[in-house]
Parts: structure tokens; sequence; C-alpha cells
């Protein structure tokens, strides 16, 4: 048997040799932490390489992007099959492999609205520099929440702020900020005219009060639907918003928005805020901006422009080259203003910008001091916390993409690139009234509307009309999987149409021509393959 001294020592040595592990483990953590390698970091070397191997593919994509499909044509089946299991992987991957394998997922399946031929949404084909401004942007991660966070960052985010504005012909001077685009920028707009227009204590006590009085909005029915989810978050619910009725021309009737503003305030409501439009979604069309202005000067409302597209075309009112309408003059008297850099500034997504003319407005809406804030600094005159213009604290530096495209076009490179995809969509409806088998709708700014009609069917009736909507419906559908060319659409009164918006520095004139052929070819496929008894009664249908 061993004896109580043995069971003792070998006690005593096992403990020894635990403790001996133990301190090794602490060592080893203790070295690990002192000279700590994580799992995301790359070497300088490692990141040249990934660096400039993805620079060169992004390089060759751009200069392949007139031979690519402007869309793919997949399942979505087919998508979530080519990115393999759903749960997340247990160990890391090299970061060169991961790029390659990125790249090669976007490159083959995406829809690129940087190409020639994309004439859908309004969203713009990317300028390159904004690219490597995103990258710039990215490695120094900085926050545009506080000055004190980012000194240069918020100078040059103030800089593009007075650059926009003076570009459309807005007080230099005003305060705004960069967003992620129309929606955000437009809804900014519209808690700042609700902060400064309501009679009571809204940020405190909220909506609900037995003396408030219900805010009404007034905007068009050709609005973008930002209006109703303003609406719905900031606490006045949908029924606030009047929807003016639009004249021909798809711009507001200022007799019918004067006349519901008198009956508002004579059932007691309070109206607050009129929203025109620098640009309809739908067709481009402008609203009469002056005459709204007046409006609003004469009741007492805030005046909001929503610019997030045509707004920045202003800046072509003084050129005697294209045609702009006049009423974009009345944007200089707007109490706010929406407008989107990566719409006509060509800037990667995102970048909407909201300008307000009194930027105190602004951080009456939305500024708070928490004690864990300490940002103020000596110049409080000249530093600007862009927290307190707006609902984010963490800001992104959205300002650099959008600061270096302006430096390196300048505002007459930008005249010309916007002058030009105006007359590019002015071409393409000149081109669509000569085809016989196309029908023309409308023309404003750079969106041209038109529509597919078989050469022996005649428009106007019930039954021809509902059919036609449903053949460009289709048709719009086999465009877009074809890849040949992007459009989208519009409704105009009860009529389907196909809708091109050119926003796009890489669309020329050769791109304008080949579209009406595509169209009627697709058009005529589709017709054959959907419309029964094609020649069942000639008489009736024939122009």
């Amino acid at each position: 048997m061993v004896s109580e001294s043995g069971r003792l020592a070998k006690a005593a040595t096992q403990t020894s040799k635990t403790i001996r592990e133990e301190v090794t483990i602490i060592m080893d953590k203790t070295h690990a932490l002192r000279y700590r390698i994580a799992p995301l970091e790359m070497s300088p070397s490692e990141f040249r390489k990934a660096g400039y191997r993805l620079v060169d593919q992004v390089a060759e994509l751009l200069c392949s992007l007139p031979e690519r499909p402007v869309a793919p044509n997949e399942s979505l089946a087919a998508l979530r099959a080519l990115l393999g299991s759903r749960s997340l992987p247990e160990l890391g991957q090299d970061a060169s492999s991961l790029l390659d394998e990125a790249a090669d997922l976007l490159f083959d399946h995406s829809v690129f609205n940087g190409h020639p031929r994309f004439m859908g949404f309004i969203t713009s084909s990317a300028a390159p520099i904004g690219a490597l401004g995103d990258l710039l942007a990215a490695a120094v991660n900085a926050n545009v929440g506080a000055s004190l966070l980012a000194p240069m960052a918020t100078q040059i985010e103030s800089q593009v702020v007075r650059w926009i504005a003076e570009l459309i012909g807005y007080p230099p001077d005003c305060g705004g900020l960069l967003v992620s685009g129309g929606n955000m920028a437009n809804c900014i707009c519209f808690l700042a005219a609700r902060k400064a227009k309501a009679d009571w204590d809204v940020r405190t006590v909220g909506m609900y009060m037995e003396t408030s009085r219900r805010l009404r909005v007034y905007t068009s029915l050709e609005t973008h639907t930002w209006v109703q989810k303003a609406a719905d978050m900031y606490g006045l619910g949908t029924e606030s918003i009047r929807w003016i009725p639009v004249d021909q021309a798809l711009r507001m009737d200022t007799s019918a928005l004067r006349a519901q503003i008198q009956a508002d305030r004579t059932e007691g409501d309070l109206p607050f805020l009129v929203v025109g439009t620098a640009g309809t979604v739908s067709t481009g069309a402008v609203d009469p901006l002056p005459e709204l202005a007046a409006i609003c000067r004469e009741y007492g409302l805030w005046f909001h422009v929503d610019g997030a597209y045509g707004a920045l075309a202003a800046m072509l009112l003084d050129r005697g080259d294209v045609e702009v309408p006049v009423d974009l003059r009345g944007i200089r008297e707007a109490d706010s203003v929406a407008v989107d850099p990566h719409k006509w500034l060509y800037a990667p997504l995102e970048a909407g910008c909201a300008l307000v003319r009194e930027s105190g407005l602004l951080r009456d809406a939305f500024s708070y001091h928490p004690t864990y804030y300490n940002f103020d600094q000596e110049d409080t005159t000249a530093s600007i916390n862009y927290y307190e213009y707006g609902p984010q604290n963490s800001r992104g530096f959205r300002a650099l993409k959008v600061w270096l495209a302006l430096r390196q076009a300048g505002r007459e490179g930008y005249e010309g690139m916007i002058s030009d995809d105006i007359q590019l969509a002015q071409e393409l409806y000149r081109v669509v009234e000569t085809q016989l088998e196309l029908q023309a709708f409308t023309q404003d700014l750079s969106i041209t509307t038109f529509r597919y009609v078989p050469p022996d069917l005649l428009p106007g009736s019930q039954e021809i009309e509902s059919y036609l909507n449903a053949l460009n419906a289709e048709l719009l559908t086999q465009l877009q999987k074809r890849g040949e060319a992007f459009l989208s659409n519009a409704v105009i009164g009860e009529t389907f149409v196909l809708r091109a918006c050119i926003v796009n520095f890489r669309t020329s004139l050769e791109d304008i021509e080949a579209l009406p052929g595509i169209v009627i070819r697709i058009g005529r496929e589709v017709d054959a393959a959907i419309r029964p008894g094609k020649q069942k009664d000639p008489e009736r249908n024939i122009r």
C-alpha cells in the first residue's frame, strides 16, 4: 500500500505540473495579446497584392460593360445555389481568394446601372473616381458625426453641401448634410418643417394634445412615395396628406392647391407644408415652383422641393444649348430642398443631400446634448457636428466621392454631361415618333415615355387599351430579362408605358438609335405569343 506521505508527494507533484501548465497557458495568451494578429488583419504586402488585383479586375469590368448583358436572366434559386451553404463557415479563408470569388459573383450576376443601355430607374452610372473615393473613405473610416472625430471629413462635407447649393441656385450659406438618398433627404426636411411650423412643442409632447390641430401636407398625385413614409414615421398619418390633382402636363394644379388650403383652414386644421417636385419619377415633370413658393408665402407654409432627380438641371438654366423648365428657378425660393448626388452627379450609391435655408432649423429639429457627448471645441462658430443636423450619430464619409467627382469634372463638365443626357432623351422621343409601331407619350428633362402598339391595332377602346397595357408590361419583362437594354415603366392616367430615363454619362446616340428597334422586335414576339385571334376582327383593329 502507498503510504500517506507517498500520496501527499504524488498530489504535490500533480499540483505542481498543473500549475506549470496553467502558467504556460497564461504566458502564451499574454504573448498572443502582446503580439496580436487578428484574423481580419492583412499585412501591407497582402493588402497590396489583393488590392492591385481587384483594381485590375474592376478596370476590366468597366471596359467590358458595353459587351455585357445589362442584366442577368437568372432565378433567385440559381443565385442562392451559387452562394452554397447557408451556415457560416467555422474556419476563415484567404482574403485574396474571397475577393476573387466576390468579384466573379458580382461581375457575372448583377444589373449594371453603369451600362450604356441602362435607362431604367433614376440610378446613374457611377463615376470611377467615386469608387476609388469610397475605398479611400473606408480606409480612413471617419465617423462624420462630430467634427472632433472627423475634422477634415467634416470640412469636406460642408464644402460639398455649399457646392451643391451653388449648382442649383440655392443660398450657399444654407444648412445641409449628406444622407443615404432621396427618401432620407426629403424626410429630414419634412421633420424640420414639422418642428418649425407646429404651433406647440411637438418634440416634447408629440402629435397628440387636446389643443393641437391636425397638420396638413400638400403635394401632387405624382409625388414619390417618400411623403407617405414621412407622414407615417413622424406621427401625422398618411391621411394628413392632401393629394392635389395635376394638369395635362402632370404638374400640380395650383388652383386646386389654394382651394384645399383654404378649406382645411376653415375646418380648423393646420396646413404647414407644400411639397413641389423638380422632376417627377414617372415622367420628369417639374411643378410650377415659383407659384407654389408664392402660395406658401401667402399662407405661411413651409415650401419644400423634392429635387432628388431634377434639381441639378437648374444649373443649365442660363445655357443656350438645351432647354430646361424655367420653373426650376423656383428652387431658390424654397425653405428646403432634397438633391441626390447618386442621381445626376453620378456618385456611387449611397449619396443624398438635404438642404435647409436656415441651418438653425435643422438643429432645432434634431439636436440633443447628452452628458456623454463632449464634442464642444474652441471655435464653435466654425465646427459642425452633423449629429445635430440629422437622425444619424454614426455617419459614413459619403461626401468624399462626391467631392472628388465635382473637382474632377468641374461645373462645366457637369453641365455638359447633364445637357447630353437631356438631349439624348429628346432625341429618343423624336426617333420614337418616326416609328409606326411606337407611340410617344411624354418628354421632360431626361425622361421619355412611349409604348409599343402593333400596327393592326387602333388604340382607344377599353378592350384594346387593356390589351396594350398587358402587352407592354410583358414586353418590359422580356426586355429586362434579355439584357439588351434596361427600361422601367410609368402609368400615365390608366396607360402602362415604357420609360427611358437617361442619367448615364456612358449612353451615346448609338444606344438611343438602337433602342426602338430592340423594343419593336421584342414587342412583335410578345404580341404573337400572347394575343389570341390576332386577325380575328381586322376591320375594327386596323389603323
